[in-house]
């Protein structure tokens, strides 16, 4: 580890006088394997290209998808989706990309956080803080559009934009909403829910030949981005765009496809990740994976008798005018209100948590993803006594098997609680009710934004979270309209 990966490493928080506690070895990540995969479908992962020091298999683990499209789900170990995870760890990670994608921009060579990485995810103590204060170190703005995918990479892409600086973020949406025109939209054709939309508050942002960065945690054949990169040249050519991704898994034909459109547009596309490698099939994954998923049980966790504990609730006092994340998009200015707010946050919930607090986690809502992460990271600053871990729910359904070797140990299941366009169905939330030999949570807290916040969110999930452990939630504000 260099000298300033060494400095980096967190001390006294200023401000708030609060002496820095060293964390038990193991908080800091959540290994997820695919070995339970490997064995029955003969998936297999092959690391490539280590441009951030950890391999593909180190980033990511597999479990089965109940998707007819794709029988496999990657599971990373640095986005917090469905793995629990150290919020630091998350948002540095999400630096560390944006890192990448800045020395693409500017033709610089990328920072070299050493094996902070790879230690946070060993769970190595501080490497976590360490790998996030290291990347956040205040460079020169950088003027960019960002754009994010949902629901999986939205706190991913907001990220990024944040290490850039100057960059305005917008992240495509499943949830039309009243008063704000669709800009474009585009098909992710291997998801479940394919439909996405842009929806910016302001077209203004959008309409300049500025670089364009595309974000999403895997590229996979690439074909969403391309598809993207199209819709949005027909309405507003610009000369540069960046792929970035956690993972890069495109073959040497993808790869053409990239540079066959770049020619055909004429405008450059360039494309980083935290890692290379490739995902090996076997002939006829699609049906295995169908047959494996008929026949195996996948029982969610059911409460038994009367919830034990209760439901509390939070005022944020979450900062005026600045966004819940980039549903709408979101700005510069934003950026430097809500970093003025956080810490403050982060202390509200604190001292909603009591003093006995042990093991926590903030469990964010389908595309609202960077709020819960920006409040789950404060809090860990605040109470670094406290395991903190952050997660989301999600419409992906997913296997989940009980097992060490598989990467989605447990779900629950309950129904959709935000009047969604696609009309009610179920939503998951995966590894929050502990597995075999797994310590379990002693407090929930949930974010969620107000539109989601309803009674069937109270009849729903939040019976489910508190058979588990005392729940707060904690509502933000959500835009209804454009001005």
């Amino acid at each position: 580890m260099g000298a300033a990966a060494d400095a980096a490493r967190p001390g006294v928080r200023g401000g708030g006088g609060r002496r820095h506690v060293r964390r038990a070895p193991g908080s800091g990540g959540q290994p997820v394997t695919g070995s339970w995969v490997g064995a029955r479908l003969g998936v297999r992962l092959v690391d490539g290209a280590r441009p951030a020091g950890a391999g593909l298999s180190s980033l990511v683990g597999l479990a089965v998808r109940r998707n007819p499209k794709r029988a496999h789900l990657l599971v990373s170990a640095v986005l917090g989706k469905h793995v629990p995870t150290d919020p630091r760890l998350v948002y540095g990670s999400g630096l560390l990309l944006g890192g990448l994608v800045r020395a693409r921009l500017r033709g610089d060579e990328p920072s070299r956080p050493g094996s902070l990485l790879l230690d946070g995810l060993r769970g190595e103590p501080d490497a976590a803080p360490a790998l996030r204060d290291f990347m956040r170190v205040p460079q020169n703005p950088v003027d960019a559009i960002v754009l994010g995918y949902a629901e999986t990479a939205t706190a991913l892409g907001h990220s990024v934009a944040d290490a850039l600086g100057g960059a305005y973020y917008l992240h495509s949406t499943r949830r039309p909403v009243e008063g704000f025109a669709t800009y474009g939209g585009f098909e992710e054709e291997h998801s479940h829910a394919t439909s996405h939309l842009l929806l910016p508050a302001d077209t203004a942002p959008l309409d300049r030949d500025v670089p364009v960065v595309l974000v999403d945690d895997e590229l996979s054949t690439g074909r969403t981005v391309l598809n993207t990169i199209e819709a949005l040249h027909a309405v507003r050519p610009r000369s540069h765009y960046v792929l970035a991704a956690l993972v890069d898994l495109r073959a040497p034909a993808d790869r053409a496809r990239m540079d066959d459109l770049a020619v055909r547009l004429g405008t450059r596309i360039d494309a980083v990740a935290l890692a290379g490698g490739r995902v090996e099939l076997p002939e006829g994954i699609l049906e295995a994976g169908r047959a494996l998923v008929a026949g195996i049980s996948s029982p969610h966790f059911t409460p038994q008798g009367e919830p034990a504990f209760a439901v509390s609730r939070v005022e944020l006092d979450w900062p005026a005018a600045v966004p819940d994340g980039g549903r709408h998009g979101f700005l510069a200015e934003h950026r430097t209100r809500l970093e003025k707010e956080l810490a403050r946050m982060g202390d509200v919930l604190a001292a909603s948590l009591g003093e006995d607090a042990s093991r926590v986690l903030v469990l964010g809502f389908e595309e609202l993803m960077y709020a819960p992460l920006r409040l789950a990271e404060a809090l860990a600053d605040a109470r670094p006594d406290v395991d903190v871990r952050y997660s989301t729910t999600t419409r992906s359904p997913v296997l989940a098997v009980d097992d060490p070797g598989y990467a989605i140990r447990t779900r629950l299941v309950f129904p959709s609680h935000d009047d969604p366009a696609d009309g009610p169905g179920e939503r998951y939330a995966y590894n929050v009710a502990p597995g075999a030999g797994q310590r379990r949570f002693d407090r929930i807290v949930f974010v969620v934004d107000d539109v989601g916040d309803t009674a069937a969110l109270a009849n729903g999930l939040l019976e489910r979270l508190r058979a588990l452990a005392p729940v707060t939630v904690a509502a933000v504000p959500s835009p209804r309209r454009a001005s």
